[in-house]
């Protein structure tokens, strides 16, 4: 329970933080958001305020941010249709009841004979009980429209729309997502850091020791510093790790200076491990900090480019290096993931969702269509020809995008089912 709860949480915070980024910016630049969704599939919890719907949906599996002109609008009100209207004190619609349903008696019934919700803001139609006279009503800019599945929405006039938003202000609320993701990740780092206690110390020097390890048997304390190994001067900790644990079940001599100043040699021997197909040594050491501000805020920030890099090497050597879907891990593995992650505390919790934060900024980044990557790419096409894409074409690209993420995603899932469950 506590790993699906972690899982959840994690999934729905980075998810939440991506599609932030979107929703602030889309509404910056003047773009009417319809709905701000966390999770897929049935509505659990939903309010409405300032014209955007806000949902928390029944499956932790994403989220999405629905803005006019930018999706499938389907705001068309057929001719011979029966709505319901209610006009404001300027006889001006202000909403229109297209449920298909009994209409409530403060609503004029009209039955529509042609309509525009876009640009000029008009509906013509007969006035139910009166078919001789054809009488034309100014919309309001703001109007509500309830459509068939009792959905309350505002218009979409062509002003509010994705599209009429400049090419910059498009590229940037396209950015903001993945900006957002890895943003939130270095952050996190940088709370990491702190709640770790500091920056790693590059010298031998021990920190935390544990209970009845070997270091604490051979009483090993917090601050004393390894000099050498079996004689062979140790400079770092790195040096320190990589001699030990090639000691497995083996005494070991270590030249020692403690905290006060005192030079000993302890003999102590490393616990054998096993680390994937090999055997290492370990003594229950870590390594100690420095819990001054300025080393912590820059260890914090080196640790979020680190893993952009990091993640960059991986997605290169997928390029040149073969692919293979081991490589790739979806909901399935950050699953089997965060349970791992979760059973090893608080502290390694924020870790995992810094790393996963920007993880997802990167993917998200690629120029794949239907990716924010592969819309940024559309964007700059758009600005290398000086002329918008056609929406044909735009669609047409992004359904192919669609149908490949869809079968790459099921090929994921299966492939880290048979990972982790089916071995």
């Amino acid at each position: 329970m506590v790993a699906i709860l972690t899982f959840i949480v994690v999934f729905g915070l980075i998810v939440l933080v991506h599609e932030f980024g979107h929703y602030f910016w889309s509404k910056h630049s003047g773009i009417l958001v319809r709905q701000f969704s966390i999770g897929m599939g049935p509505k659990l919890v939903s309010y409405t305020k300032n014209h955007t719907l806000y949902t928390i949906r029944l499956l932790p599996l994403g989220g999405y941010v629905l803005m006019a002109g930018a999706e499938d609008d389907d705001e068309e009100l057929k001719p011979g249709v029966m709505v319901g209207l209610k006009l404001n004190a300027a006889n001006k619609v202000v909403c229109i009841d297209n449920s298909q349903t009994d209409h409530d008696a403060s609503l004029m019934p009209v039955q529509i004979v042609q309509a525009d919700l876009q640009k000029d803001l008009f509906i013509e139609g007969y006035v139910a009980g009166d078919d001789r006279q054809l009488q034309r009503f100014e919309v309001d800019h703001d109007a509500t429209l309830i459509d068939e599945t009792h959905t309350a929405m505002q218009i979409a006039p062509i002003d509010v729309q994705f599209n009429s938003a400049s090419l910059w202000n498009r590229f940037l609320t396209n950015a903001a997502g993945p900006f957002n993701n890895l943003v939130f990740g270095v952050l996190l780092y940088v709370v990491s850091a702190f709640m770790l206690g500091g920056a790693p110390v590059n010298r031998p020097q021990l920190g935390a020791i544990a209970p009845n390890s070997p270091a604490a048997q051979a009483h090993l304390q917090p601050n004393d510093q390894i000099l050498a190994i079996n004689q062979h001067k140790i400079a770092t900790w790195d040096q320190m790790a990589r001699t030990i644990t090639k000691y497995p079940g083996q005494e070991i001599t270590l030249q020692i200076k403690t905290s006060h100043q005192k030079i000993k040699q302890v003999k102590l021997t490393p616990k054998k491990v096993t680390n994937g197909s090999q055997k290492v040594g370990q003594i229950g050491v870590m390594q100690a900090r420095n819990a001054a501000v300025g080393p912590t805020l820059k260890y914090g920030v080196q640790s979020g480019f680190q893993t952009v890099g990091l993640i960059f090497q991986a997605l290169k050597q997928m390029v040149t290096g073969g692919f293979n879907l081991n490589q790739l891990g979806g909901p399935v593995a950050i699953y089997s993931e965060t349970s791992q992650v979760a059973a090893m505390g608080f502290k390694q919790v924020v870790v995992f969702i810094a790393w996963l934060s920007i993880n997802l900024g990167i993917m998200n980044l690629l120029p794949i269509p239907a990716l924010d990557g592969g819309k940024l790419l559309l964007n700059v096409i758009e600005a290398l020809r000086q002329k918008p894409i056609s929406q044909k074409t735009e669609i047409a690209v992004n359904l192919v995008g669609v149908a490949f993420l869809l079968v790459l995603m099921v090929a994921v899932t299966w492939n880290d089912i048979t990972r982790f469950f089916i071995k």
